[in-house]
């Protein structure tokens, strides 16, 4: 999507002072990168994953850690909680890997009554959870321009899009997405079938498939994943698939086991510097500071807690 004119910070200040630089803040301060922005943050604007809401994927590589979004699909996150808890994942694969778009994994027999995996206690029908009201949501905005929704931002630290204020938001697709996979039929997702973005943000699915969370962590575990045959990457010999150990609630894996990571709060003003170096880089390398950042573009920091 093409980027507009470069503002000036004070314009930017008097669109959408919520991610803005104030004329202020910019006067007379060297310019600092996202890093030495996060070096120099506190400790209160860092928040611990939630083990409630946080899944760990084991695969022999290594562990995929994924954050789960219950406030914006809580029947679809209430169902891939019991479906961990119960172990349903468990020795099935990751059974599809398509360049420039997704890994795919779940039961591959799941849609043969004979040979499917048994779904244990969870449920067999959901409804489909696209969108929510936007009406509640801490809603902190970009200050730039979308192709997919009229105002883009995040919400307890995932990107999403929303029509208004008082109209509907939807978790966006960007690379890391984790998403029920489904059939043509909007409430034909479960949860059992999941798959997570590995190629270039496609934001077409928006509103269009119940996003269930995010990786945070691990993703050149799955992005590193050996492509399958076109044209959808569904592998043909079962042993290119890649075996999936377990994947566990983090509630339910030892203490010890767990892997401490914090996670910036995006409502913090060190997330709003943090985006701003990026979409504003003044340093040696960059000549024309951009002006403008796409929603998939501003990222996530992610860290391990400090001893």
């Amino acid at each position: 999507m093409p980027a507009p004119a470069r503002l000036t910070a004070a314009l930017l200040l008097a669109l959408l002072p919520a991610f803005a630089v104030t004329a202020a803040d910019a006067a007379g301060k060297p310019y600092r990168s996202a890093q030495q922005i996060l070096d120099a943050s506190p400790d209160s604007v860092w928040r611990k994953l939630d083990p409630d809401r946080t899944l760990y994927m084991d695969l022999d590589t290594g562990r995929v850690v994924i954050e789960l979004a219950p406030q914006f699909a809580p029947e679809h996150v209430g169902n891939i909680r019991t479906l961990a808890h119960e172990h349903f994942w468990d020795g099935t694969s990751i059974y599809r890997a398509q360049d420039n778009f997704v890994v795919q994994f779940g039961d591959v027999d799941g849609e043969d009554p004979a040979k499917a995996k048994s779904l244990g206690s969870a449920k067999t029908h959901l409804p489909a959870e696209f969108n929510r009201s936007a009406k509640g949501l801490d809603f902190q905005k970009l200050p730039d321009s979308d192709g997919w929704a009229k105002e883009v931002g995040f919400v307890d630290g995932f990107p999403v899009g929303r029509t208004s204020p008082d109209g509907t938001a939807w978790l966006a697709h960007c690379y890391g997405t984790l998403g029920a996979g489904r059939n043509n039929a909007d409430d034909s997702s479960i949860g059992a079938e999941l798959y997570v973005t590995i190629g270039q943000s496609p934001r077409q699915l928006d509103d269009n498939i119940t996003v269930v969370g995010r990786v945070v962590k691990g993703m050149e575990l799955l992005s590193t994943i050996k492509r399958g045959p076109e044209p959808m990457g569904f592998y043909t010999d079962p042993a290119q698939r890649t075996p999936i150990k377990s994947i566990r609630l983090a509630s339910d894996v030892p203490v010890a086991e767990r892997t401490p990571l914090e996670l910036l709060r995006t409502d913090s003003q060190t997330f709003r510097e943090v985006a701003e170096s990026k979409r504003n880089r003044v340093d040696d390398f960059y000549k024309r500071p951009a002006g403008h950042i796409d929603l998939c573009n501003v990222p996530l920091p992610v860290r391990t807690p400090k001893d």
